[in-house]
């Protein structure tokens, strides 16, 4: 579908941004006002997005679920921010349509070409701000994939940053969970190999 360009000259407010026609050729999302578009992620993104939401599927709690790019209001108030997490893990029983980030309970971004400012810097800060307590980083690049891990600080300090872990990441917080990073990106054996 088409997208119609906003050219009103001021900031897209959340309810004309909940109102654009649903465009799934391009990722769509509202930074302080700002529509930004996206091409879709290419395989390699894909393909650890998807081995990594396996791997939280599997551990993850009752009552709990990891779903791929579900729209977060970040912030609803203008500027409105809406931010679309590559997976989020939130409760089963949350909204069909769009999250708040009350709703979430970790965020995960897979860097990007073209994202990575905004993955590395502003998307912590949202995230932290608008109180999503964890928020991992998944950086697909050499010498090796990395997971980062951030996590709430202290009220008002934003997020603590982990060091990058690049060969498993296993943490109790915010469940018991055990991610094989470089399974995120291996080559898959033929049958019979």
């Amino acid at each position: 579908m088409a997208m119609p360009l906003h050219r009103t000259g001021r900031l897209m407010t959340l309810d004309e941004f909940i109102a654009l026609p649903e465009d799934n050729s391009y990722r769509y999302e509202l930074q302080e006002g700002v529509l930004v578009v996206s091409p879709r992620a290419v395989r390699r993104h894909q393909r650890a997005v998807l081995r990594l939401s396996r791997q939280l599927h599997d551990q993850l709690p009752a009552g709990w679920e990891c779903l791929p790019d579900m729209e977060v209001v970040v912030r609803a108030e203008d500027p409105a921010i809406v931010r679309v997490p590559d997976l989020v893990v939130t409760r089963v029983d949350g909204p069909e349509a769009r999250l708040t980030a009350a709703d979430v309970l970790l965020a995960v971004e897979v860097i990007s070409p073209g994202s990575r400012n905004v993955d590395t810097r502003l998307k912590p800060f949202e995230y932290a701000e608008a109180g999503i307590p964890h928020y991992w980083l998944v950086d697909l690049d050499p010498p090796a994939p990395s997971i980062t891990v951030f996590h709430s600080g202290a009220p008002d300090e934003g997020y603590v940053e982990e060091p990058a872990l690049a060969g498993e990441l296993v943490t109790s917080v915010p469940f018991s969970l055990r991610i094989d990073i470089p399974a995120l990106v291996a080559t898959r054996a033929e049958p019979g190999q």
